[in-house]
């Protein structure tokens, strides 16, 4: 099943797709006592839901919702930096083959499907990074790498935005340039674990204005989804809604030659068949 979050007349919602993806069922309004898709998650109330509602007639069409990042208030958000194949390559100092780059992002850096990415009058480096992004459904501590995908709810997608000459304000510190407000996007829907194959079979392609910028296969990570949940889990305790972008391939605008900013008005598409495509347009903030 296919769970989003969005607004529907004004009001904050989170529902499931209907069979043919046109409509919404609207489970914030039929469980008010359930928050959010990560109070769901933590109640572990999906297979309930799959079994009541599947089938059922929408309470309003898709396209009537606005979308929000699919978790809409995750408690911890890591990105894996550097993990598909020539990735290191692209880096004069790369980081050690035996563990990943790890930061974390805030809420409030992401938007959803169909909204804008914002551009900071301070920067016009704004870059994509078009990412697979796992959403955890039973929390955990130290898990084991085989029974990670007990852990995995489902998959969404994700532009981990970023502003690059921020990225470069110190030498290890990359907070800066990976926290602009909505310079970044989640969604459009999280696709349940039960309807992905091999995560390995997996294509993510990147389109800027229509041209294909990124295109790689999961198998070429240097460090598997399963692998990064089983790692974070052993310095920290995973949690219902938790959500890790889990890194991106080659194609970035900072990496081509010359390179190639977003600017107002462009629009990039992140597409991995099996799950959808998160669209955003690009527009500059609004300071007045």
């Amino acid at each position: 099943m296919r769970y989003l979050t969005c607004r529907h007349e004004g009001r904050l919602t989170w529902g499931v797709l209907t069979e043919d993806n046109e409509g919404v069922i609207d489970l914030g309004k039929r469980f008010p006592q359930i928050p959010d898709l990560s109070a769901a998650l933590a109640n572990s109330q999906l297979s309930e839901i799959h079994n009541t509602f599947s089938g059922h007639e929408p309470d309003f069409s898709l396209s009537e919702a606005i979308f929000e990042r699919t978790i809409f208030n995750p408690r911890k958000i890591f990105c894996i930096g550097v993990n598909y194949g020539g990735r290191g390559a692209e880096y004069s100092d790369p980081t050690s083959p035996n563990k990943p780059s790890v930061f974390v992002r805030f809420p409030s850096s992401l938007t959803g499907h169909n909204q804008s990415l914002i551009r900071p009058p301070e920067s016009s480096q704004l870059d994509y990074e078009g990412e697979i992004v796992a959403i955890i459904g039973k929390g955990g501590r130290r898990i084991a790498q085989s029974r990670a995908r007990e852990h995995i709810a489902g998959l969404s997608l994700g532009n981990e935005g970023t502003i690059r000459d921020w990225l470069r304000h110190a030498k290890f510190n990359v907070t800066q340039g990976k926290n602009w407000e909505r310079s970044g996007s989640m969604g459009p829907w999280m696709v349940t674990i039960d309807e992905l194959g091999d995560f390995e079979n997996l294509r993510l392609q990147t389109r800027v204005n229509g041209e294909l910028r990124q295109n790689d296969l999961v198998s070429s990570m240097a460090f598997p989804i399963e692998f990064q949940v089983a790692y974070l889990s052993t310095f920290i305790a995973l949690e219902p809604g938790d959500v890790i972008f889990t890194g991106t391939p080659t194609g970035a605008g900072a990496r081509l030659d010359p390179p190639q900013w977003l600017k107002p008005g462009d629009v990039v598409e992140v597409t991995v068949q099996e799950i959808g495509t998160l669209t955003n347009t690009i527009q500059d903030e609004d300071i007045s």
